[in-house]
């Protein structure tokens, strides 16, 4: 034994081969993307909302204020 066996303290294994994961076909990616940006514009249009509503609530008053 001369210390290089998988499994001893001094071993190296190796390192298993890179998978090539799923491979997508043109459509999927252009569905992906599709689907990417649909979500994306409905959390944007999220925030602004959220962000209109708020300052609706808040009045006219909230830019009155003196910093």
């Amino acid at each position: 034994m001369d210390g290089n066996e998988p499994g001893t303290p001094n071993g190296r294994q190796k390192a298993p081969a890179p998978s090539q994961g799923i491979i997508l076909t043109p459509e999927q990616i252009k569905r992906r993307r599709q689907r990417n940006l649909a979500i994306g514009l409905a959390v944007g249009f999220l925030v602004l909302l959220f962000y209109v509503v708020t300052i609706v609530k808040l009045g006219p008053g909230v830019l009155n204020r003196p910093l």
